[in-house]
């Protein structure tokens, strides 16, 4: 007979294997057929969140758990991914009143599905390591096919290693890798570390485009120039306020942008900055707030809202995580003048009570309907919100 002491750690290791196979059973099933969620009532408290004057702000879908990149199909089907929720929806607005009827959940097997791109009737999912894509989707959302794998050698790493896809101009799909850690020189591991990487749709030809990119969860491209523009987030413990996080510009195949040397353009650091000096790197166009988070980044063209935003950059600050006061938690606006920031200012904030700390949402990324209205997703309240503009 065991004897008391015994009984107890067995149990507890019976208990932990019992738990280790359910996740490892869930994580390697597979729905043969999509499944449907019901929209579910929020109950946020948007009366809370400040606009300029003129805008508004609505729900246009809910119940989307940790909703993050947004990606539109070309027959107007919404695709959303998310980072450690697993799954990858398609949101449907069925009537065209720009409120969603229906959620689709595609997929829950994929590991960390925060990108997603469409391009040619096919969606394109980033995991940590591979891309995938989904053929001919909008045809079959009730029973997605498998999808394709266009590419799986990617590094495995989890840190900053969940990615934002986008195609550019020039039809390349770009893939950003982020640093494994908070501060090294992973280059001299795997030289695709801290970069923007590019390849053809089919995972062919692929190139690094941008260096010294610590880690980059948004970009766009200018409307005019067609130059990569991409939000990077600064390193950790050096303090509240150092270094800035960062809005950078693409105007040559391959600069370096100064991790993790230099932040923000002028700020050597501590455990790196020796090795190459600030003026070796390519500055920013705008140091934004320390420890925001900004995530994604979209240039206004739409016709909705007043023509003086037109041709600016509209910025998703995620929201600091372990600063002693925290900061971001809003959609910003950096206004242009040329390739220079004329300046940068809130747009939407209130999701944070800078009093109390108590948040009720953290925006993720932007997308522009062909109306001009805005949506922005948001991965602790669950929800993709519209912004209009009434006059």
């Amino acid at each position: 007979m065991l004897s008391r002491p015994l009984i107890a750690p067995l149990i507890l290791l019976f208990g932990l294997a019992i738990l280790f196979e359910s996740c490892k059973e869930n994580k390697e099933s597979k729905n043969d057929v999509a499944t449907e969620e019901e929209q579910r009532d929020s109950v946020l408290p948007l009366e809370q969140l400040n606009l300029p004057e003129g805008f508004e702000i609505s729900i246009y879908a809910e119940g989307v758990d940790e909703a993050r990149s947004m990606a539109m199909g070309d027959d107007g089907t919404l695709f959303v991914g998310t980072r450690t929720a697993n799954r990858l929806y398609a949101i449907l607005d069925l009537d065209g009143d720009f409120k969603a009827d229906k959620t689709i959940v595609l997929d829950t097997t994929l590991e960390t599905p925060n990108g997603v791109a469409f391009k040619n009737g096919a969606l394109y999912v980033a995991e940590v390591n591979r891309l995938l894509r989904y053929d001919d989707i909008e045809q079959q959302l009730s029973s997605p096919p498998e999808p394709e794998v266009i590419y799986d050698d990617y590094p495995d790493e989890f840190h900053h290693g969940w990615k934002y896809i986008a195609f550019g101009p020039d039809d390349k799909l770009y893939v950003p890798v982020g640093a494994p850690c908070n501060i090294c020189d992973s280059t001299v591991v795997d030289e695709r570390y801290a970069s923007i990487t590019r390849m053809d749709p089919d995972g062919s030809n692929r190139e690094i485009v941008a260096r010294g990119v610590r880690n980059t969860v948004g970009f766009t491209w200018h409307p005019e120039t067609e130059e990569l523009w991409f939000t990077d987030n600064g390193r950790d413990l050096m303090g509240d306020d150092i270094p800035p996080c960062e809005l950078n510009r693409v105007s040559e195949t391959g600069q370096h942008f100064g991790y993790p040397f230099c932040h923000g353009g002028t700020i050597k650091d501590p455990e790196f900055g020796d090795q190459r000096p600030c003026s070796d790197f390519e500055p920013p166009v705008q140091n934004l707030g320390p420890h925001v988070a900004p995530l994604g980044i979209k240039f206004y063209t739409g016709n909705m809202f007043p023509e003086s935003y037109k041709g600016h950059a509209f910025i998703a600050e995620h929201g600091s995580w372990n600063r002693s006061a925290k900061i971001g938690y809003r959609i910003t606006l950096v206004k242009l003048d040329g390739n220079q920031a004329a300046s940068y200012e809130p747009f939407i904030d209130g999701w944070l009570d800078d009093a109390s700390q108590e948040r009720f949402g953290r925006p993720v990324d932007i997308l522009f309907l062909d109306d001009g209205s805005m949506l922005i997703s948001d991965d602790y309240a669950d929800v993709i919100y519209r912004v209009t503009y009434e006059g």
